[in-house]
């Protein structure tokens, strides 16, 4: 196999490495910040070469109630909720409105697995939707909100709907993974684990290069 590792700055792709080893089926590129620059990298990287796979890897913010930080989220979807229209009774999607999808599913079977085999390592990890967002969350409003509007969201990031629309226009799998480092809210840095996130991520790794 021939497998794609993206994440968004340095720190996560360096975690990611360390549990993946000197695998020489994995590579690596960085995807920027952001659902635009995600989009872009991710197009320009995917078109280098034929990959077997997309992972996506980074930290998040994770929804209280469902993913504790320090816990990993495997993505059953990647869904861009903020991609939409604001009305005065609410909000509208894309898909709501006709024009498109806000949507990527992923590889059911692959996302188990590795959900299964985290599980077995003694890591905390689920399977759920990972939300992708043009504006990290700062409210407890905004949180609730995205929480009723994806039930079921277990995280928050900023790029893996932008790699996985590059992915899915080449036929590439994905897999997006998010090691949590804050819970989505009221944003309180203090209460960061960034440290714990990155470890959590490199755990990951290490059980990934056994799995895939």
């Amino acid at each position: 196999m021939r497998i794609l590792v993206m994440t968004a700055v340095v720190p996560e792709r360096d975690a990611i490495q360390r549990g993946l080893g000197q695998d020489s089926r994995f590579e690596y590129a960085l995807a920027g910040v952001g659902l635009a620059a995600a989009a872009v990298n991710g197009a320009v990287e995917l078109a280098k070469a034929d990959y077997d796979l997309l992972i996506i890897a980074g930290i998040a913010g994770g929804f209280v109630g469902q993913a504790d930080i320090g816990s990993l989220v495997i993505a059953s979807e990647i869904i861009a909720a903020d991609l939409g229209v604001e009305l005065l009774d609410g909000f509208s999607s894309l898909d709501e409105l006709g024009f498109g999808t806000t949507r990527i599913s992923a590889n059911t079977e692959l996302a188990q697995r590795v959900t299964a085999a985290l599980q077995a390592a003694g890591l905390q990890a689920l399977a759920a939707p990972v939300l992708t967002v043009a504006t990290a969350t700062g409210t407890a409003a905004t949180a609730a909100a995205l929480a009723a509007r994806v039930p079921g969201a277990a995280a928050e990031a900023m790029e893996g709907f932008g790699i996985a629309t590059a992915a899915q226009q080449r036929g590439v799998p994905v897999l997006e993974i998010r090691a949590i480092s804050n819970a989505v809210g009221p944003r309180d840095r203090d209460a960061w684990r960034i440290g714990d996130a990155l470890k959590a991520l490199e755990a990951a790794g290490s059980v990934l290069a056994e799995v895939l």
